[in-house]
């Protein structure tokens, strides 16, 4: 993730919610959880930070990339991919949030999939907090848990 986050109530859900992920995934085979986060280079642009962000991935990563144009999912195709990433051998997945100008095109050419929130564009930092949501969301609907109610 681009940026560094500072204490305060984004912070606080983030938090909580790879919390609630990490306990509940365990038993699924999913997490933990690591967030990574690499400065904004206001000066280099997006492709100054497609190198740090590069450098932050894990060898072997399948890497999703956060982008306005990714596939659009409900909370259970978004499980049922994630069940399908560790049921086909994938170890690490590696989700990429770039600054307030988006993902460098060359990096999120080389991402193995893209994922949307939706066709509005949003704060990177609030994508942060809807991500950390969906992967707890996604673990809940994997282990039957009654917090998704759909």
């Amino acid at each position: 993730m681009v940026g560094r986050l500072k204490a305060g109530p984004e912070r606080a859900l983030i938090d909580d919610y790879v919390k609630r992920f990490d306990r509940s995934g365990r038993s699924l085979g999913l997490g933990p959880v690591r967030v990574v986060e690499v400065d904004d280079r206001k000066g280099g642009g997006m492709a100054a930070e497609a190198v740090l962000l590069r450098k932050a991935l894990p060898s072997a990563a399948k890497v999703c990339a956060l982008d306005e144009r990714g596939a659009v999912m409900t909370s259970p195709e978004f499980a049922t991919k994630l069940a399908d990433l560790r049921d086909g051998g994938c170890s690490d997945l590696a989700f990429v949030i770039g600054g307030a100008d988006g993902i460098d095109p060359g990096l999120r050419a080389e991402a193995d999939f893209t994922l949307s929130f939706g066709a509005m564009v949003w704060p990177h930092m609030l994508v942060r907090v809807m991500l950390t949501e969906q992967l707890y969301r996604a673990a809940s609907i994997l282990a039957g848990a009654p917090y998704h109610r759909a």
